[in-house]
């Protein structure tokens, strides 16, 4: 297909449409305390595993080292489906029908969980039962849209396969796989509420209280601050493990972007969820806007952290160009984007981080659908703690036993292409000095001989920064569309000042304006 493209440049930053919703807002942990459970993260995640903890009377601490909520959980096209593309019939070939059919009902239970806390606590959040829907535009993948549809009919999923156009997509539709009576919601409204809830139930709540370290042989959380946190338990819910070398986790995670825009369009707005067989990816949904009127969500365009082919802003574009060719797109009153984790076999580690920590629980890894398992991995993660059976604690164990053939294979090419990223980016050379660099401009720049990372802000302000990543040592490549430096390595991201945006770093880089100076 033919998209319009457009060129301009998003000049503002990108922003949620999501996180354009009131939160409430918590005091820094500046002090030691104890608890008995320790939550880190401050996602769906953490906020629904301190929910369920807090209702069994446990004691607990939430901790978030920015803001609540303005992680993945606030940059989501939160969906909450068990389709998560075309995974059944993989997950079948991989693990056999009884573990997929297990991974399908968690992900339903994730959803029911969701929904029986917004009627329970009464919360107002435009949560909608809606059909999620693959369509596939050619042929390949119409033959893999016929395999999940083998897959469907073998587990018993409640789903329908068709040939032919869509009534309500304005493009050419092949086929498509059907999974009937799954949701869309607003995420922040439904989180927010449940996070009064916490408190309510005497959780305790920390923003801006970033953990550094936590070692394997105690539970004691140790913030950037100097403050500690000693816990009985500790539960990792930070989407990246800030303790990553613990189990070794920087080697089992794939780290990719992704984007979407909000957008006003004068087309019908489907009403179903959709999302593509194809790359690049497509995926839509309706946004019921609290001014009357209905916004579409465009999202896609993913790619590996740090190792976007065109300049970042191109994938905005992309998707601008998309609404404006098949729905009329007028204007996108927000854009944003997201990082998701992939594991080795694409189903998430939750559980027990390591075989030797029996106190310390991770869950990470969502291949990009972490709103029904982020809801699942809390109610998993609470069981395990309160000694409870849990059905799918031996699916998603962390500490599976035996790599699989294609498991092996994955982890290779991940870490044979983190040791090419090493080299490749440390031997970035810079190509202008900082007064070569425009207003809201960044990249490599050379300052007194030495390789630096630059941006001039909207202000004319220079700023620059150390380009080595304080995870592992990789180079870090500029972000023009989030005005970012980004890892490509493990994923680490920074802002223009240096500060930490997405572990696994959790020390800031090194600034240099006073280098300028000398």
């Amino acid at each position: 297909m033919n998209e319009q493209k457009r060129t301009t440049h998003y000049s503002n930053f990108p922003e949620s449409y999501w996180l354009s919703t009131p939160i409430p807002h918590f005091p820094t942990l500046t002090e030691d305390i104890q608890t008995e459970i320790g939550i880190i993260g401050g996602g769906i995640v953490g906020i629904m595993t301190a929910y369920l903890l807090a209702k069994a009377r446990k004691q607990v601490t939430l901790i978030e080292a920015n803001e609540l909520l303005s992680g993945v959980t606030g940059h989501t096209t939160a969906k909450i489906s068990a389709q998560h593309g075309l995974i059944y019939d993989e997950l079948i070939r991989i693990f056999g029908a009884d573990a997929a059919q297990l991974y399908y009902e968690a992900n339903n239970e994730g959803r029911e969980l969701i929904k029986e806390t917004a009627q329970n606590l009464k919360i107002e959040c435009e949560l909608e039962t809606k059909d999620a829907v693959v369509f596939a535009t050619s042929d390949k993948y119409v033959k893999q849209i016929e395999k999940e549809a083998r897959a469907y009919e073998r587990l018993g999923i409640d789903g329908v396969l068709a040939y032919g156009q869509v009534d309500e997509l304005p493009f050419p539709v092949e086929a498509t796989i059907t999974m009937r009576g799954q949701a869309q919601f607003h995420p922040v409204q439904f989180l927010a509420s449940v996070l009064e809830e916490i408190e309510h139930l005497g959780g305790r709540i920390y923003e801006n209280s970033r953990a550094l370290e936590l070692s394997k042989d105690d539970t004691i959380v140790h913030i950037e601050n100097g403050a500690q946190l000693a816990c009985d338990k500790v539960v990792v819910a930070t989407h990246y493990p800030f303790n990553d070398f613990n189990g070794l986790y920087f080697s089992k995670l794939a780290i990719s972007r992704s984007y979407a825009l909000a957008a006003k369009v004068d087309a019908p707005i489907p009403q179903a969820m959709y999302l593509s067989a194809e790359s690049p990816s497509r995926s839509l949904r309706s946004i019921p806007n609290v001014d009357g009127e209905e916004w579409l969500l465009i999202g896609g365009d993913d790619h590996d952290t740090g190792k976007s082919r065109t300049p970042t802003q191109a994938h905005y574009n992309n998707l601008e160009a998309f609404g404006r060719t098949w729905f009329g797109l007028q204007e996108v009153p927000y854009h944003w984007s997201a990082q998701d984790m992939s594991t080795l076999d694409k189903v998430p580690y939750i559980g027990q981080m390591t075989t030797s920590s029996s106190d310390i629980f991770v869950a990470t890894g969502f291949n990009k659908w972490g709103m029904a398992m982020g809801a699942l991995s809390a109610q998993l993660l609470s069981d395990l703690i309160l000694e409870k059976p849990n059905p799918y604690a031996d699916l998603f164990g962390p500490t599976r036993s035996k790599l699989k053939v294609k498991d092996v294979q994955q982890f290779m090419k991940k870490n044979t292409s983190v040791a090419k990223d090493l080299v490749a980016t440390k031997t970035q050379r810079p190509q202008m000095t900082p007064d070569e660099l425009n207003f809201d401009e960044g990249g490599l720049v050379l300052v007194n001989g030495k390789k630096a990372g630059g941006y001039r802000d909207v202000d004319g302000q220079l700023h620059l920064v150390n380009t080595t990543c304080t995870h592992l040592g990789c180079g870090l490549r500029w972000n023009n569309a989030e005005r970012s430096w980004d890892c490509a390595c493990h994923g680490s991201r920074f802002s223009y000042t240096g500060d930490v945006i997405d572990g696994p770093a959790v020390k800031p880089l090194e600034r240099l304006e006073e280098e300028l100076q000398d």
